[in-house]
């Protein structure tokens, strides 16, 4: 897809959506068919109607896979040399393609990314040709919860709100392979067009001290003397995939290293080679922008067109010494629009001294606004808890029931 066919699909793109928010506005204003729509029913309406075949980028016409056959390092250099994030891994099924056992429930048994693997490799060296397969029950591997391109958002929020998933990957139902994923961010960035809509305004204007969070009080770090080897290892056991890089003397943050750094030890053998001597803070500082691309393009495009693809050098994502940041005055909408426009993965909580205090997650930000699923062990959550008891509703069976 060249820059003339991207900039059309992203502006297509916008003007559904904005259609389809001036479409719920009017109908929520004029109290369609004299029926007043609760906060939760609006909710449900709008996550509904946006199709995820309307992410932009999301039908490719080709995705990368692994076997679960293939060794770890030849999957580690696929990767790499083809500049992919994460791929889902393909069981070894000799079956007819039209066999019935042949679903892609079956077919595709979970995902795994490029940071992990070779972290993996630094911390168990010389296991290079372990099969991927054999890392089956480690968590190494994500689980693999599939949409398909005729569902919705809402679906994709309810996935992502439950499961710790990097990615949700996108079937297509007549071959049941993967043709795209929809990422956290994406997710985030299709959230922020329901501005100008009370139940989404009415939560995302909030300040972030009316949050719970998962690591509202804890960040994973390291100083920028010690050495590189160090971070990768307190890394490899970071749930979150980044690290807060501190100054020793003030605790002031300096830096960030994120899973999505990692191929840089690879392009540069020094840190790599070099690991255990070299410091953090010299790391950091490397530049990774590539000045042959088209910035203006890439970050038009944002987290929408990102969707798509899992690219493994992006090369628009923060620099490492300039992490994203927010302060806990800060509104909810802030936030998202701070990790929308960085296409950040995370925005480190810190105080007026520039100390983190806290790490912020795209998972954070979409619990905000997930409601409850069929699944009875799932409760609501952020907005829609609210929403529900503010309007004597509640859900039976996988049904938004209200009294009257």
């Amino acid at each position: 897809m060249d820059s003339r066919q991207m900039e059309s699909v992203m502006k297509d793109s916008e003007s559904g959506m904005l259609e389809m928010k001036e479409v719920l506005i009017s109908n929520l204003n004029s109290g369609h068919k004299k029926q007043q729509l609760d906060s939760g029913t609006s909710l449900q309406l709008f996550l509904d109607r946006i199709p995820i075949s309307s992410i932009p980028g999301i039908n490719n016409s080709s995705v990368l896979e692994l076997k679960t056959g293939d060794t770890v390092g030849d999957a580690i250099q696929m990767l790499y040399e083809k500049d992919v994030f994460g791929v889902p891994i393909a069981d070894i099924l000799d079956l007819d393609p039209d066999d019935d056992r042949r679903r892609f429930s079956d077919r595709y048994i979970g995902f795994i990314d490029f940071a992990s693997m070779f972290l993996w490799c630094l911390e168990n060296p010389d296991i290079g040709q372990t099969k991927v397969g054999e890392l089956a029950k480690s968590f190494l591997w994500n689980p693999f919860f599939p949409v398909h391109l005729d569902e919705t958002l809402f679906r994709v929020l309810l996935l992502l709100s439950k499961h710790p998933l990097q990615v949700v990957p996108v079937i297509d139902r007549t071959n049941s392979n993967v043709t795209g994923f929809v990422t956290q961010n994406a997710v985030i960035q299709l959230l922020l067009q329901s501005s100008g809509l009370e139940w989404f305004d009415s939560i995302a204007n909030k300040p972030l001290s009316e949050f719970r969070f998962e690591n509202e009080e804890h960040v994973v770090h390291v100083y920028g003397d010690q050495s590189i080897a160090e971070a990768l290892h307190v890394l490899w056991g970071s749930r979150i995939g980044v690290v807060a890089v501190l100054n020793r003397e003030t605790n002031r943050l300096i830096g960030s290293i994120r899973s999505s750094d990692i191929y840089l030890l690879v392009e540069n053998e020094t840190f790599l080679h070099d690991r255990k001597n070299l410091t953090i803070e010299e790391f950091i500082h490397v530049e990774t922008g590539n000045k042959g691309s088209d910035p203006t393009i890439e970050w038009d495009l944002g987290a929408l067109f990102s969707a798509g693809i899992l690219r493994l050098k992006n090369n628009f994502l923060p620099r490492m010494d300039s992490p994203v940041t927010n302060k806990k005055t800060d509104t909810l909408m802030q936030v998202m629009k701070n990790m929308a426009e960085t296409k950040s993965t995370f925005s480190f909580l810190v105080n007026d001294f520039q100390q983190a205090k806290g790490v912020f997650t795209p998972r954070d930000v979409i619990v905000q606004f997930a409601p409850p699923c069929i699944d009875s062990t799932i409760h609501g959550v952020g907005f829609f808890e609210s929403a529900l008891d503010q309007t004597r509703c509640h859900v039976k069976d996988g049904t938004l029931v209200c009294n009257q």
